[in-house]
C-alpha cells in the first residue's frame, strides 16, 4: 500500500495525486461508466457491478443511475436500502449506511475536507476525510448533503435541501443550512 492510500485511510493529510489512488478512482469511474450505462432492465447486471465496486451491498438494497463515487469499496450500505437517483458519495473515508435508508435524488454524502487556514496547502491539494455513518431506517429528502465526520442516529429523518454539519440524534426530523433538529418523531405514526 502507498504511503498516500495508507494517510488517507488512517484520516491523516494526505495527496490524491498519488498513482495507486488514481489508479483506484480510474477502476471505480470504469465500474460507475459501466453501471451508469445500463438500461432499466438490466437489474442483475447493476447488482453484479454495484457487488464489484462497494465493500457492501445488502440484501434488497438499490442503487439508482446516475451514481457517483471516487473509490467505491469504502462504501457499506445495509440490506433493504434505497439511494435515487444521481447520488454523489464522495467516499475518500469509510461511508456507512444502515438497513433500511432511503436517500433522495442528489443526495450528497462528502467525507472530504481541505485545509481552511493554510491557502499552500490548499494549493499543492493536500486533503484528509472523515467518515460518515448513516443509521437504520433513515431518510434523507431530495438534495440532502452530509458533510464529513457526521453521524446520523436511526429513524431520523432529514427534510429535503438540508445541510447536515453535525450529528444527528436517534428519532428526529431535522431540517435546514445548517440542519437543525425541528422535532422528535412519533414512532406511532
Amino acid at each position: 500500500m502507498s504511503e498516500q492510500k495508507d494517510r488517507m485511510l488512517r484520516g491523516e493529510w494526505y495527496r490524491d495525486s498519488d498513482p495507486q489512488l488514481v489508479a483506484e478512482r480510474r477502476r471505480c469511474q470504469d465500474l460507475l461508466d459501466r453501471f451508469n450505462a445500463t438500461s432499466s432492465g438490466e437489474s442483475s447486471r447493476r447488482r453484479e457491478l454495484l457487488r464489484e465496486l462497494l465493500g457492501e451491498l445488502g440484501d434488497g438494497s438499490w442503487v439508482m443511475p446516475r451514481f457517483q463515487c471516487d473509490y467505491g469499496y469504502l462504501i457499506r450500505i445495509g440490506p433493504n436500502s434505497f439511494l435515487n437517483y444521481d447520488a454523489i458519495l464522495m467516499d475518500c473515508a469509510p461511508i456507512t449506511i444502515g438497513a433500511d435508508v432511503s436517500i433522495g435524488p442528489r443526495a450528497q454524502l462528502l467525507t472530504a475536507l481541505h485545509p481552511l487556514d493554510d491557502h499552500e496547502l490548499r494549493r499543492e491539494r493536500w486533503e484528509r476525510a472523515e467518515p460518515i455513518v448513516v443509521g437504520d431506517n433513515v431518510w434523507f429528502g431530495g438534495g440532502v448533503i452530509v458533510c464529513a465526520g457526521v453521524t446520523v442516529g436511526d429513524n431520523t429523518v432529514v427534510g429535503a435541501g438540508s445541510v447536515v454539519t453535525r450529528d444527528l440524534p436517534s428519532g428526529v426530523l431535522a431540517a435546514g443550512n445548517p440542519a437543525r433538529v425541528v422535532r422528535k418523531l412519533d414512532r406511532s405514526t
